[in-house]
C-alpha cells in the first residue's frame, strides 16, 4: 500500500489481527481500531480447536489484542449500516448469512464508524464497493 493511501485511522478485521506480527506497519492505518465483533471472534478462537498448542497460541493472541485495543462497540450506527451491507451483498448474488455474516458485521462496524476496513481476505468483502473502503494487506 502506498503511503498516500495510508489512512489516519482504520478498522482491522480479524484476519489482520491474526497476522498482525507478520505485517509491515506501513501497510496499516496510523491509528488502528478493532470492533467488538472481532474481539468476539478472537474470544471464540481458543475454544474452536482441539489442539492444545493452537489453543494456547489463540489465547495468547486474544490476550494481546485485549491489552492493545479498546474495541469499538457494535452500536446503532453499525446496526443500521449492516442493513446496507446485507443489501449490497444480496444484490450481488453473494451469500450474506451463516459464517459469512461475521465478516459483514465487521464491515458494518467500519461503515458505521466511517473507517476504512483493513483485511487479509479482500474477497470476503467484494460487493461492498462504494460503501466501505476495503484495503487488502
Amino acid at each position: 500500500m502506498a503511503d498516500e493511501r495510508r489512512a489516519e485511522r482504520g478498522l482491522l478485521d480479524t484476519s489482520v489481527i491474526i497476522d498482525l506480527e507478520k505485517l509491515d506497519p506501513s501497510q496499516l492505518p496510523i491509528e488502528a481500531a478493532v470492533s467488538a465483533v472481532t474481539m468476539a471472534e478472537l474470544a471464540a478462537g481458543p475454544h474452536a480447536t482441539p489442539d492444545a498448542d493452537e489453543r494456547a497460541r489463540r489465547q495468547d493472541r486474544l490476550q494481546r489484542a485485549e491489552a492493545a485495543f479498546d474495541p469499538l462497540p457494535f452500536d446503532g450506527e453499525a446496526a443500521r449500516a449492516y442493513g446496507r451491507i446485507f443489501a449490497a451483498v444480496a444484490a450481488a448474488g453473494r451469500k450474506a448469512r451463516g459464517a459469512r455474516a461475521v465478516d459483514l458485521l465487521i464491515a458494518a462496524a467500519a461503515l458505521g464508524a466511517g473507517l476504512p476496513l483493513y483485511t487479509r481476505n479482500g474477497d470476503d468483502f467484494r460487493a461492498l464497493e462504494g460503501l466501505v473502503d476495503v484495503i487488502e494487506v
